[in-house]
């Protein structure tokens, strides 16, 4: 095996761990990320704002024993009582 094929078979070796370790994450539209946020009182949402020409929002909480994740160009509208984390960045898989 070349030195180039065993890098790039490390790499998606890579790529799969990451995908195994985040586990099930539901990606949502953000009108349905906002409706369900609204049903857990006190909700721990994650934010993060990407993008350096056009800027996107991006949003996980948890729900029910699965993550989910929204993508928007507005800032979503999330009832006062959630506690909201800014992160630096989000890396979300596939």
């Amino acid at each position: 095996m070349s030195a180039a094929a065993a890098g790039a078979a490390a790499a998606a070796a890579a790529v799969a761990n990451a995908i195994k370790a985040s586990g099930t994450i539901v990606r949502v539209e953000p009108q349905d990320f906002e409706r369900l946020v609204r049903r857990v009182p006190g909700a721990l949402v994650v934010h993060s704002v990407s993008g350096l020409f056009s800027k996107s929002n991006q949003y996980l909480t948890s729900y029910k024993g699965l993550a989910f994740y929204a993508k928007s160009r507005e800032t979503l509208s999330l009832s006062s009582d959630c506690e909201v984390i800014e992160a630096r960045s989000m890396w979300m898989p596939g």
